[in-house]
C-alpha cells in the first residue's frame, strides 16, 4: 500500500479535475487507473484535524483535535489581536496514546510500516514512530517546511545531503527507497508531502513556465474579491505555486513509476488524497477554488471536498466514479477490509469501509458526515459546525446561532442559503447536528468578555483598505517579467555540497 497525501492542495488544483492552469499529469494518471470519489471530503478544513481522523477512524469532535497543532486557544486568543466575538475552544495537543492507529492495524498486521513527510500531530513523544511507523523521514511537530523547499532544510527527522535539493523530491526518493527494499514484503508505506503548504516556492524555470501561461491566457486586472473576514483569490494564475505543485506531481511520478519498475503495481493499492482545501485566503493566497466557495479554513466546500481516488489494480475499475459522500475516517476501514484484515469498528468508528462500492456494488449504508472547528482560521472561516446528509448541507455558526442551509446537488458553490424555504429540513439537520455533538462531548467556544466591536471594525477596515491593495499589488508582481524573489530563487540555484 502507498498512501499520498498533500498539504492543502485543492479539489480544483489538478488537471483531471478541470484547472486549465496547474499541470499535474502523474496524478491524472493515477486518478484514471482507479476510482474517483467526486463527493471526497477531509475530516476537517485544516490539516491536524484531517490528519488525525485519517489515523484514528474517528471524527474530529471525537478524537478532540479540532485545530491545527499549535494554535492558539482560550484568553491566548487575545494576543492575536483580531478582536473577534468568541474566545476559540481548548482541543488536544496530540494524537491520543489509546488510539491504535491506522499504521499500528498495519503493523499488526505484519505490514512494515514507513512515513516520510509531514505529520503535525504532536511533539517529541507523538512522532511517527510513536504510532506504528517503523520507519519516519522527516515527520516531527511543524506543520510547514522549516527553511523551505530547498535543502538546506531544517528538520532534525530529514538530514541534508544536496544543498539545493527540492524537498518533495527528496521524500519521493526515500519513499522509492523503503519500496525497493521492502518489494519482497507487505508494507505500508505514508507519503506525506509538506507541498503545497506556505511559504510556497519554486524554482526560476517552472516559474517561468507559468508566468508566461498566465500571459498567453491574459492575466485578470484583479485577482481578488472580498470573503466575509479576508480578501479570497478568484483565479488562478499564480505561477509560483504552479511550480509548486508541479515539482509535487514529479515527485509523485517517481513513485509511481518506480511500483512500475519494481513489478510490483498490479499488487499495490495507492490512495491519493488531500487533507483540507486549496489556499484562497491568508497564508500564501495561493489559489482559487472556484466554482467551490472558500477554500482552506472554510467551512464551505472549498475547505473541505477534495481530491479522493483509490487504486486497487485487481478490482479493475479503471476511470470510474463514484458520488458516494466519503471522507478521511473511511480510509481505516477500507484498507483494513481490502486486504482481509478484522476491522476495529470500536477504533474506527465514524469511518466505514468503501470495500463494496470498489467492487461495483451499491452501499446500502446512508450516514450523516460531521465537521466541528470551534475556532477561527488563519483564513478567514468562522468558528462553526457542519451536517451533510443527502445532499443537504447545514453550517451551525457558534457566533451568533445562524445557520446556512445549502441543496449540493444544485448549488455546488453555496450562494444559495435556503434555510428559511426549508425550516423543517433546517431544524432536522441542527437538532441531529447539536445532538451528536453533545453526544462525543465536543468543545465549543465561549463568548470574550473583553470583545471591542470597535477595534474589530478598526482591523476590518484596514484589511480592506490596506492588505487587499497589497495583495493585488503582490500578484501583478510576481507576474512581472522581471520578477525574482532573491538571487538564488529561495536556494534553488545552489548545488554545492
Amino acid at each position: 500500500m502507498v498512501f499520498i497525501l498533500v498539504d492543502d492542495l485543492g479539489l480544483m488544483d489538478l488537471g483531471f479535475t478541470g484547472s486549465e492552469y496547474y499541470e499535474t499529469p502523474n496524478i491524472d494518471r493515477l486518478a484514471k487507473s482507479g476510482m474517483v470519489f467526486t463527493q471526497g471530503y477531509a475530516a476537517s478544513r485544516v490539516c491536524s484535524p484531517s490528519r488525525a481522523s485519517i489515523m484514528t477512524g474517528k471524527f474530529t469532535a471525537r478524537h478532540g483535535i479540532t485545530d491545527w497543532i499549535g494554535a492558539k486557544s482560550g484568553v491566548d486568543w487575545r494576543t492575536t489581536n483580531r478582536h473577534d466575538k468568541l474566545l476559540p475552544a481548548e482541543y488536544v495537543h496530540r494524537l491520543p496514546e489509546n488510539d491504535v492507529t491506522l499504521a499500528e492495524a498495519m503493523k499488526n498486521a505484519g505490514y512494515k510500516t514507513f512515513f516520510s513527510g509531514k505529520w503535525h500531530l504532536g511533539n517529541e513523544g507523538s512522532y511517527p514512530e510513536d504510532h506504528g511507523f517503523d520507519i519516519n523521514k522527516g515527520g516531527w511537530d511543524k506543520g510547514s517546511p522549516i527553511g523551505g523547499y530547498f535543502s538546506p532544510w531544517e528538520n532534525p527527522k530529514l538530514e541534508n545531503r544536496v544543498i539545493g535539493e527540492n524537498l518533495s523530491m527528496r521524500l519521493a526518493k526515500e519513499t522509492v527507497s523503503f519500496i525497493e527494499e521492502s518489494k519482497a514484503e507487505s508494507f505500508f508505506a505514508f507519503l506525506s508531502f509538506y507541498a503545497v503548504h506556505g511559504p510556497i516556492q519554486t524554482t526560476q524555470t517552472k516559474w517561468a513556465k507559468y508566468r508566461d501561461k498566465a500571459e498567453k491566457s491574459g492575466i485578470s486586472e484583479t485577482g481578488y474579491k472580498m470573503e466575509t473576514v479576508l480578501p479570497i483569490r478568484q483565479v488562478q494564475d499564480n505561477p509560483i505555486y504552479a511550480g509548486l505543485v508541479e515539482q509535487m506531481d514529479d515527485a509523485v511520478g517517481l513513485v509511481l513509476d518506480a511500483l512500475d519498475e519494481q513489478g510490483i503495481a498490479d499488487e499495490t493499492i495507492v490512495i491519493f488524497t488531500s487533507d483540507n482545501g486549496g489556499v484562497a485566503s491568508g497564508d500564501s493566497f495561493s489559489t482559487s477554488n472556484l466554482p467551490l466557495r472558500g477554500g482552506k479554513g472554510y467551512q464551505w466546500e472549498g475547505g473541505i471536498r477534495e481530491p479522493y481516488f483509490i487504486k486497487v489494480p485487481w478490482l479493475k475499475n479503471n476511470g470510474s466514479e463514484s458520488d458516494f459522500p466519503v471522507t478521511g475516517t473511511d480510509f481505516y476501514p477500507t484498507l483494513l477490509d481490502l486486504i482481509g484484515i478484522d476491522l476495529l469498528p470500536q477504533q474506527h468508528i465514524d469511518g466505514i469501509s468503501l470495500k463494496p462500492i470498489l467492487e461495483g456494488k451499491p452501499m446500502e449504508i446512508s450516514r450523516p458526515l460531521f465537521w466541528h472547528y470551534p475556532h477561527y482560521g488563519n483564513q478567514g472561516g468562522e468558528p462553526s459546525s457542519i451536517i451533510q446528509e443527502n445532499g443537504w448541507k447545514l453550517i451551525h455558526y457558534w457566533e451568533d446561532g445562524r445557520d446556512e442551509l445549502y441543496k449540493l446537488e444544485s448549488d455546488i458553490g453555496e450562494q444559495n442559503n435556503i434555510v428559511g424555504e426549508h425550516h423543517e429540513m433546517a431544524e432536522q439537520l441542527r437538532g441531529k447536528l447539536l445532538g451528536w455533538l453533545n453526544e462525543v462531548g465536543a468543545n465549543r467556544p465561549s463568548k470574550d468578555m473583553e470583545h471591542d466591536s470597535t477595534l474589530a471594525q478598526q482591523r476590518h477596515e484596514k484589511i480592506v483598505n490596506e492588505t487587499w491593495p497589497n495583495l493585488e499589488e503582490a500578484r501583478m508582481n510576481m507576474l512581472a517579467k522581471d520578477f525574482s524573489p532573491n538571487e538564488d530563487w529561495w536556494g534553488s540555484q545552489i548545488t554545492k555540497d
